[in-house]
């Protein structure tokens, strides 16, 4: 499919009453952003899926390498599709990786794959439907290495999925590695980042907080990478994510979360 197609790609979405639009990005070789309602969305790029584009996917993406060893495949549960950019992270650094994304929205989906098809060799199955009802259809015996849940922010946050119970019912899908992922866009004073550090902290045994440094200051609008381990929180990823940034970066863990607890 050439750039000019996909330049003219939209698509009508009914649940929301928006359009999608997927474009070439003017920035990237091989690079394309799906907008919805006019705001971007999502960015891939085809030519290198394992180089993502936005910086707390990054971190995401980041986190998803200390979950397994190094290049082992893992079973992944997307919530939230977008235009699959962790999927295609996966795939690209673990491939064989077993993955399924849940997507409310019927019409995105079908047309994030069939405008940016996925690497070949994906394992991916597909669910349309709410994020907590699709939960608990999936196969009962299916465990997950990485559950990623990316589909609030702020305001609108459902209180169905931003609560504890959520989190538990998502948590009883993990294997005995499982680590649950939650991107959190919030607003200044970071009240609905507090919200989910003690709902997480209540379903998980343990919690860790990542994002660009000045984010944890509470003065702007922006993404906080929240992870659930079942065990106590490994220090040694706070150093390694730390490392790896997008710079400047921190993580907080035990009691110097204390201070977004709710």
């Amino acid at each position: 499919m050439s750039a000019d197609e996909i330049r003219a790609a939209s698509r009508f979405l009914r649940t929301t009453g928006q359009h999608a639009v997927i474009e070439p990005d003017a920035f990237t070789e091989g690079g394309y952003v799906l907008s919805i309602g006019g705001a971007e969305q999502s960015h891939v790029d085809l030519a290198d899926p394992a180089d993502i584009f936005y910086e707390y996917l990054r971190r995401i993406g980041h986190v998803v390498d200390l979950a397994a060893p190094w290049g082992e495949p893992v079973t992944a549960l997307h919530l939230g599709a977008g235009a699959l950019t962790l999927a295609r992270y996966i795939q690209a650094t673990r491939p064989g990786s077993v993955q399924y994304a849940v997507e409310l929205e019927r019409e995105l989906l079908d047309f994030v794959l069939q405008q940016l098809p996925l690497p070949e060799g994906t394992q991916l199955q597909t669910v349309i439907g709410d994020a907590r009802e699709s939960l608990a259809t999936l196969p009962p015996e299916l465990g997950f290495d990485v559950v990623i849940l990316d589909i609030f922010s702020g305001p609108e946050a459902p209180e169905h999925i931003a609560c504890t119970e959520f989190y538990q019912e998502a948590a009883a899908r993990l294997t005995p590695r499982g680590v649950l992922i939650v991107n959190v866009g919030d607003e200044p004073g970071l009240t609905l980042v507090r919200s989910q550090v003690a709902a997480l902290r209540r379903a998980m045994a343990d919690v860790a907080a990542f994002a660009e440094t000045s984010m944890f200051a509470g003065r702007q609008p922006g993404n906080i990478i929240l992870t659930g381990t079942q065990g106590p929180w490994p220090y040694a990823w706070t150093a390694a994510l730390t490392a790896r940034g997008p710079h400047p970066a921190k993580v907080l863990a035990g009691v110097e979360l204390d201070v977004l607890s709710g």
